[in-house]
């Protein structure tokens, strides 16, 4: 039995996030990949390291698409077939913007940029409905991570009921890192969480980025840390939180007051 040379980088391994987007097959994968078209992930069957899977990795990698190990009988289940050849990639249902097209965007407009950042929101209903609440408010423009996120999926797209053609969404590989830019471009960032003032004291007409947490997690302490402001929703009555998608509807709406009232 003879060794298998380990790779520096580690597969990553998650739960299945089943896509309508499904590109199966080692033919098909490398032609998508050849394409340029935008690739949300690619998962791969436990175990398969023969040469042709290692060159469509290491391509995938060149790309900075994420590549996750997935049992055998789940990868059967996301690609509806079993002939898939240990491999299957995730396409998104339309391409990414970057962040300088969003910041170009809102300058086109004369405006002052008005930007989303969803830190690692994983239910597909929730970030479509996210995408429609922010396109009705005037943003310019979403933020979500390439990894522990949900892309933009054919799921994604229904939720946001057509608003997903009208926004610019940029996937970057470190929000962190994406944040500190966006304070070098001039942006102040909002956290939205707890213990912080009340949205409608807070004067959100400069340029800014609002920064959303995931629906078990909130926002992540890197990112936290490095916003200028925290700002809250109160709440009076038991629960004391929204969903993320009401949180932003609200927020969104109050930026969209104060910019054009």
């Amino acid at each position: 039995m003879h060794s298998k040379k380990r790779s520096s980088k580690p597969i990553l391994r998650e739960e299945m996030q089943p896509s309508e987007n499904i590109v199966s097959g080692r033919n098909a994968v490398r032609e998508l990949l050849a394409s340029g078209r935008d690739i949300d992930k690619i998962w791969i069957a436990e175990g398969d390291r023969d040469g042709s899977i290692v060159v469509l990795i290491a391509k995938a990698r060149e790309r900075k698409i994420p590549v996750l190990e997935l049992e055998r009988r789940r990868l059967d289940t996301i690609c509806g077939v079993s002939t898939h050849q240990g491999i299957a990639a995730a396409c998104a249902e339309r391409d990414y913007s970057t962040v300088e097209e969003i910041l170009e965007y809102a300058a086109a407009r004369g405006e002052k940029p008005l930007i989303a950042i969803a830190d690692g929101v994983e239910d597909p209903h929730n970030l479509g409905a996210i995408i429609r609440c922010a396109e009705c408010a005037g943003v310019h423009g979403i933020i979500i991570p390439k990894r522990r996120a949900v892309g933009l999926t054919a799921v994604v797209a229904k939720a946001s009921a057509g608003a997903i053609e009208h926004m610019r969404i940029a996937k970057v590989t470190n929000i962190a890192s994406t944040v500190d830019e966006l304070k070098e471009a001039g942006l102040w960032i909002y956290a939205a969480d707890m213990g912080g003032p009340a949205y409608y004291d807070t004067d959100l007409r400069g340029p800014a980025a609002i920064v959303l947490g995931s629906e078990g997690f909130g926002i992540s302490r890197l990112v936290r840390e490095k916003c200028d402001f925290v700002i809250s929703i109160p709440m009076y009555g038991q629960v004391n939180s929204m969903n993320v998608s009401t949180a932003a509807a609200v927020l969104f709406s109050e930026a969209a007051r104060q910019r054009n009232g």
